[in-house]
This record gives structure tokens, C-alpha cells and sequence, in this order.
């Protein structure tokens, strides 16, 4: 085929021609892909939200999965991208402040500081005259301090695009313009069929990469990607007189609270940039004109006045000056914030790149994890937050654009932990939702469903939001004591429950499960499903329901994930996979008093003989048939019991009423998460894309005796770090929030994957992933919470019942004993 000749055929097809789209070209040619790679753009490269970005990019970021991204960009725009392609990206490595003006937002740059330390950046918390010396005619009036990161900078869009782009097509990689894409459809051979205005190209992966056009570009396949087009302005002054004469580039200042957004030089003129925190512009709701090229809007200076005025008092140079370019476009904000980046829901082979509204800050490390995974299988960063596959199909048009305002004007807040984001909800209550609230329940949402959180008992019911301890700990505090003491009951409707029926059932499940599967009807296993990395896709619980009926249970925002997966590797029609999440509902009965509740609502055999621990039976609670599994993942003696959501609120009004005399507590998902700490048992946040079963330390739950996905790799000896279960000393205000730098003998070893105080046993606990040489039991190691470092130890075993007799217990008598 000739240089010019449309092609008909490729392996991969990427629809898109901006920094996302590129950017995945030119690390597909890096995996080895470049000769099978085209890209489609329907103007020029860069012609949609990449050529009008600001550009900036900083090591200011709390995420791990993102900081890791970010230095990776930093690095290929302060001098790898020009080195290997010979082609200018125009790299200004002028630095950068995030200023503070309040204790919470101090608290927030400690955060960042410990994180940043985990991932070697190059980061120091300074007060405002090391600000002064840098920057010199930034107004400080209330500034506390700033995050200093001397290695940010900001770079030209156009240029690293192009730069990208010649490092793909070096490799191998088709670029065509002026070539619009008009459907995508899937064959029945599984593959993709892209129609063009120059012709058809049929190709074993599609990539949608359309920036703006991307939910209808989704709509083709029959597709729902959540997304909306939102505005934001940049002004550049007029030229200032006073960087006539600078030697250097001021650094870039990002002004939260003031400004709401950020400032830097522009050559020798002022660039501000604003995010109003009030009346967020959508545009193209239903559809973005396909005629649309550099798309710029006229600027509404009522709707940004207040915070660019205040710029002007934060920048008194800059008073007297006129604006010489106002740059207001559209850019893609997802409902979370957090791009799309994955496999797209319910289809094999069609790709996300979607949804980045900070593309050249995000994008190039982002896209090199997307290659990854398209290429090997499985991305070497957590994917969990930007996974297409978070988002389910109560994800409709409407809420979409609720939420991606409620997200623009979040985007210069501090992003508090566990910040509980309100608009748009409830959208997927359960059966319970309206008898918990009026009980005091504080929800939060996960994939659509309203888990409680915590009870409020005297204090407001709402969030209170802290880096450090708030009232709310108290609560928790008291629930925990609860379920360790008497009895506790939770909603767990947002489990992901997941039947799996069919005579070829156990052999498609045995196949991706790493642990034996459950061989008599009535038991229970824990397993983990791999990828052919031998990374870890999800923990799921097993139950044998029938000799061909198998009931999975898992975390709710690996639903779609977990369906994708059976689904791809299903070769027999005789298997059937039903999702019962949105029908069917769970309860958690938990503590030492559970028995003698579940006891007076039911007449089946509750002890050790009858319902032995880790088995199911189907049971009768107030009329109504429930499944009862006997698990607890808070270490207690308890049950789960499933059900339609029929049942839901007469088992609970059943179980209430008969444990009253005991005692028996609402709880919440904040206090499930301290008692899981308490037990050393690993979550969502340890068991990731990014590690082996080894490297998790749960290679207990692997077999040596069967064959399944991932196996040889997941059994590899090769441990460059291992999951450690540490203590880590109180200081009765601050416990920590993830991310934490983890350091033996002055050295950073890791980070901390999931942190909590552990009320019963008074010691903050943490997973982390450190070197091996430091997970030693027994090893004394510093973790840097909120700046400074904390003495921890390596532990062998569970802080909390480290033999697991209480979950056994045939009665209260024998636990005492």
C-alpha cells in the first residue's frame, strides 16, 4: 500500500487527533504497535480543546496514580520528546506555587507534601517570603504558605502534540487528516468497521479519542460515555512593563481561593486563568457541530468578573493593563472529574481516551498506561479512577451535565478526603434509603447506590470536612464499639451481586479464579480474578448456590469490570450471567450478639454444626426467603443476608426490632473500613491492576494445582515491592489519607495504600507497598503524615483477633474463653 493509499484494514484505529489521541499513537508505537496504528483526525492535529489549553502542568497533586503521570509528562516536556524527534515542544520549566490562606488549605499542601516525597518529587513547603523572593509583585495580604514545586512548568499544546505525532509516525504510525469519521460499528467477527469520509477501515481495536465529540462518537456503538462540554476563559494582558527586564520566568501561581484558578507569564505579558465558582457555562449538550474548528466562544466577562477583578488586586501590575486576547473554549469534564481511560463498557476492543480536561497536564502519562493495557494486558498504574467501566446506566444525559457542572466548580476547592459530591443524588436508593435517613444516615455514593457512611447522633447530619479529625470520627468511634461489643447492621445493597448459571458454569469460573473453587452446594470462597499480566482485575466471594448456580458478590464499581471479564472469556453458550444488583439488596449483621438476632427471626439452626462459618443457606426472616451467608468482613461473628428488595425492609425492621434488647447500632461504611484495617484485611485499594498476588500478599488464596488466567505470572518470585501491613503512631489529630511516603533509615521504601485509626486496638493502621527488604515483621520504618515523619513497625499479624476465632464462634461463652 502506498504512502497515500486510504487503508482498509489496521489493527488499531484511533479516531482523534489531540494530545489524547496522538499521545496514545506515539506510545503504541513505543509498545510496538506503530505499523498497525492509524489515526484519524477530521481537521488538522489539534484543532479541538488541545490547541487553546494554557499548558501548564505541576507536581501539585495529591493522587498518586496522577503524580506518577505528571512527572512522567514533566520529564518528556522539559527535554525526552525534543531529544528523540528533533522537534521544539517550547518547554518553560519556570515553576510554581499553590498558595494557601487557611489551616485546611495548609493541611491539604502537608498531604501533597507527604505524597510528593513518595514519589520523589521535588517539592518543599515554603512560607511567603520564600514566595516574595520568586515572585515578587504577587499580592500575599492572608497567605499562610504555598507548596513549592520548581520542576512545574508550561508548555506550547500544539507543539508537544506535533513532536508526539512525529515520534509515532517515526515508528511506523499513520497519521490522516481531513478524514472524518461517520460511524462505528462492530462486525460480527468481533471486529470494528470505522466509516470515514474517505473510505472504510475494518480493525481489531477502535479508540475513541474524540475529546468533545466523544458521547456522540459513543452513541454510534450504542454507547453511553458520560461527559459534557464545559467553557472556561484565559485572558493574556497586555505587555508588562515590568517583565521587561526579568532574567527568568516568574513561576506560575495557583491561586484557590482568590482567583479560583491561575496566573503566569505569557512571553512577556500576564496569562490569568479562571474557574468561577458560580453559574458554570455547558455548551453542545445534545451535539458538538461537526464543522467546528478552533472553536472559540466570546467571552462573558459578568459570569468571571468577580474573580478577575480580584486577580487584578492579587496582581497589582496588571491594574492598569488591557486585555489583549481572551481564549473561552470548550473542554470535556466528566461526571467525577476524572477522564475516561479504558476499555468502554459492555464491548470488546473499543477504547476510551475521552473525557481529559486537563490534557497536557494528564495526558501523555495517561495515554503510555492506556498502550500498556491495550498492549500487555493490564496498565503498571492504579486505572481504578479513570476506568470507563465506574460509570453505570443511570449515568443518563441529564445527570451527566449535572454533575460535570458540580465538577467545574469544584475545580480550585480543596479536595477534602472523602469529599462527598451531592448533586444529582440520590439516583439509585435502596429499599432502606429513606428509613436510614430519617435515622441520621449520611450517604455517599457508589456506582449509583447510596451507602450510609455514618449515623449523625447529636451532631449535624452532614459531611464535615477535615484533614484532620472531626466529630464525625466519634461516630465511627462509636459504631465500632458497637459492632465489637453487641451487634451492628449495615445496607450493603451496593454490593455487585452477580449470578452465574449453566452447566459450564464452575468450569468458565474455574478457569478465572486463582483459588479452588467451592465444591459443595452452600460454600463460600474467597478468590481473586487476573489478567494475563497476573495482575490482580478483582477480589470477588463465591457462593455455590446449586451444582450449576454460582452467586458472586463484589466491590460495586467493579460490576461492569466483572461482567466485561466473564464475558470475554466465555466460550460456551451454556453458561447464562445475570447482574441482580439493581433488584436484589444485602444486609451486614455483625458482633458477638448477631446469633441471638438472627436467631429470634428465624427457626433455622444457627450454631457451628448447623451453619458452619464460610457457608450459605437459604433461610425464612419475617416471611421472606433470604440467602445467609455466614462471612464478615469486619472479624466478627456475623452473616450477610441477600434478598430481593421486596424483602429488604421488612428483614430489617425484623432484625431491629429483635436486636433492641442487645443493643444493636446502625454502622456505616467509615467504620467498616476501620474494622476491615483492624482485621489486616485488604481492599479495593491494595488489590489493583498494578500488582500480582504475590506482590499483594495474598498468594494464600492462589492454588499451585490448577491452571488459570495469569497464573505463571502471578506466581513469578520477581517482588519488586510487596504489600506490608503496618502501625503507625497517633498523635490524637491527624491519621493520614493514603498516598503517605514510607521511609527505612531516612530512605523513601513506598507508600501507603489505604490508612485508618483503628479505634479498638488505638494505633493508626495502614497497608503499604514498600520494598521487600522492608517488610520485614518487626522492621521499624517512618511514614511522613501531613509533612513529618511518624514511627511504624511492621506487623505479622492482625492488630484486631489475629487468630480469627471470634468470626468461628459457636457462642459468647466460648469467645470469652
Amino acid at each position: 500500500m502506498s504512502d497515500k493509499e486510504f487503508p482498509s484494514h489496521a489493527r488499531v484505529v484511533i479516531v482523534g487527533g489531540g494530545v489524547m489521541g496522538v499521545g496514545l499513537a506515539y506510545h503504541l508505537a513505543h509498545e510496538g504497535w506503530g505499523p498497525d496504528t492509524v489515526l484519524l483526525e477530521k481537521a488538522e492535529l489539534t484543532s479541538g480543546s488541545t490547541w487553546h489549553a494554557a499548558g501548564q502542568i505541576t507536581h501539585s497533586t495529591s493522587s498518586f496514580s496522577l503524580g506518577k503521570c505528571v512527572d512522567y509528562n514533566i520529564g518528556l516536556y522539559s527535554g525526552g520528546l525534543e531529544a528523540e524527534t528533533g522537534q521544539a515542544v517550547t518547554w518553560h520549566g519556570c515553576g510554581s506555587f499553590r498558595l494557601a490562606y487557611t489551616e485546611d488549605e495548609m493541611d491539604w499542601l502537608r498531604h501533597t507534601l507527604s505524597v510528593g516525597r513518595s514519589l520523589g518529587f521535588n517539592i518543599e513547603l515554603v512560607g511567603p517570603s520564600r514566595i516574595a523572593e520568586l515572585h515578587p509583585f504577587y499580592n500575599l495580604d492572608g497567605v499562610l504558605g504555598a507548596l513549592h514545586t520548581p520542576d512545574d512548568g508550561h508548555v506550547d499544546p500544539t507543539n508537544v502534540t506535533m513532536a508526539m505525532a512525529a515520534g509515532a509516525r517515526a515508528k511506523g504510525a499513520r497519521i490522516i487528516r481531513r478524514c472524518r469519521a461517520t460511524n462505528i460499528t462492530q462486525a460480527k467477527s468481533g471486529e470494528w468497521v470505522v466509516e470515514t469520509e474517505q473510505g472504510t477501515i475494518t480493525c481489531e481495536h477502535v479508540v475513541n479519542a474524540g475529546g468533545t465529540y466523544a458521547r456522540q462518537m459513543g452513541e454510534w456503538s450504542g454507547l453511553q460515555l458520560p461527559m459534557t462540554s464545559m467553557t472556561h476563559h484565559y485572558f493574556v494582558t497586555d505587555e508588562v512593563p515590568e517583565f521587561r527586564d526579568l532574567d527568568r520566568e516568574l513561576p506560575v501561581i495557583r491561586d484557590d481561593r482568590k482567583v479560583s484558578g491561575y496566573i503566569r507569564m505569557e512571553q512577556k505579558k500576564g496569562l490569568i486563568g479562571i474557574y468561577e465558582k458560580a453559574n458554570p457555562n455547558t455548551v453542545w449538550e445534545d451535539h458538538c457541530p461537526w464543522e467546528a474548528e478552533n472553536e472559540l466562544f466570546a467571552a462573558d466577562y459578568d459570569r468571571v468578573m468577580p474573580w478577575l477583578e480580584e486577580t487584578l488586586n492579587r496582581m497589582p501590575i496588571f491594574a492598569e493593563l488591557g486585555i489583549s486576547r481572551d481564549v473561552h473554549g470548550a473542554i470535556s469534564h466528566p461526571p467525577d472529574g476524572n477522564p475516561l481511560i479504558g476499555p468502554a463498557p459492555g464491548v470488546r476492543n473499543y477504547w476510551c481516551c475521552c473525557g481529559t480536561q486537563i490534557g497536557i497536564g494528564w495526558g501523555p502519562g495517561l495515554t503510555r498506561e492506556l498502550a500498556r493495557w491495550m498492549v500487555r494486558g493490564a496498565a503498571d498504574i492504579s486505572m481504578r479512577d479513570y476506568d470507563p467501566r465506574r460509570f453505570g446506566s443511570y449515568a443518563n444525559k441529564d445527570w451527566q451535565v449535572v454533575k460535570a457542572k458540580e465538577d467545574y466548580c469544584l475545580r480550585h476547592e480543596i479536595p477534602f478526603p472523602h469529599f462527598n459530591r451531592l448533586a444529582g443524588r440520590p439516583i439509585k436508593p435502596s429499599p432502606l434509603f429513606d428509613s436510614l435517613k430519617s435515622k441520621g444516615a449520611v450517604f455517599e455514593e457508589v456506582y449509583g447506590f447510596e451507602r450510609p457512611r455514618w449515623f449523625a447522633k447529636g451532631i449535624e447530619q452532614r459531611d464535615h470536612y477535615a484533614f484532620r479529625r472531626t466529630p464525625v470520627d466519634d461516630m465511627v468511634a462509636a459504631e465500632v464499639k458497637a459492632v465489637r461489643e453487641r451487634v451492628g447492621i449495615m445496607d450493603v445493597t451496593a454490593f455487585t451481586k452477580v449470578l452465574v448459571e449453566g452447566p459450564d458454569a464452575y468450569a468458565l469460573l474455574d478457569r478465572l479464579t486463582a483459588n479452588r473453587m467451592p465444591q459443595k452446594v452452600g460454600s463460600i470462597t474467597l478468590t481473586h480474578m487476573l489478567n494475563r499480566r497476573g495482575r490482580i482485575e478483582l477480589e470477588t466471594t463465591i457462593v455455590r448456590m446449586a451444582e450449576d448456580k454460582f452467586y458472586l458478590v463484589c466491590a460495586a464499581f467493579f460490576e461492569q469490570r466483572l461482567l466485561d471479564h466473564l464475558a470475554a472469556h466465555r466460550n460456551s453458550a451454556d453458561v447464562t450471567v445475570r447482574a441482580l444488583s439493581d433488584t436484589w439488596g444485602a444486609l451486614s449483621l455483625n458482633g458477638p450478639k448477631s446469633r441471638d438476632v438472627l436467631g429470634a427471626c428465624t427457626e433455622a439452626r444457627l450454631d457451628n454444626a448447623a451453619f458452619r462459618w464460610l457457608s450459605a443457606q437459604e433461610i425464612d426472616i419475617a416471611g421472606h426467603k433470604v440467602w445467609a451467608f455466614r462471612m464478615s468482613y469486619a472479624g466478627e461473628l456475623g452473616w450477610e443476608l441477600h434478598m430481593p428488595f421486596g424483602a429488604m425492609s421488612d428483614v430489617y425492621a425484623a432484625l431491629w426490632a429483635a436486636g433492641e434488647a442487645h443493643g444493636i447500632a446502625d454502622y456505616g461504611s467509615f467504620a467498616m473500613n476501620v474494622m476491615r484495617m483492624e482485621k489486616g484485611f485488604k481492599g479495593a485499594g491494595e488489590l489493583t491492576n498494578e500488582v500480582t498476588l504475590a506482590e499483594a500478599d495474598v498468594l494464600r488464596f492462589a492454588r499451585t494445582d490448577k491452571d488459570y488466567l495469569g497464573r505463571d505470572k502471578t506466581l513469578s518470585s520477581d517482588l519488586p515491592w510487596v504489600c506490608a501491613y503496618l502501625e503507625i503512631e497517633p498523635d490524637g489529630e491527624i491519621d493520614g489519607h493514603g498516598g503517605e511516603a514510607v521511609m527505612l533509615d531516612g530512605a523513601v521504601v513506598g507508600s501507603t495504600a489505604s490508612i485508618a485509626y483503628g479505634h479498638t486496638v488505638g494505633m493508626i493502621l495502614a497497608f503499604a507497598y514498600i520494598k521487600p527488604h522492608a517488610a520485614t515483621p518487626g522492621t521499624a520504618l517512618d511514614v511522613v503524615i501531613h509533612g513529618k515523619p511518624r514511627s511504624a513497625r511492621v506487623l505479622s499479624e492482625p492488630a484486631y483477633d489475629p487468630q480469627s476465632l471470634l468470626p468461628r464462634t459457636d457462642s459468647v461463652v466460648e469467645a470469652a474463653e
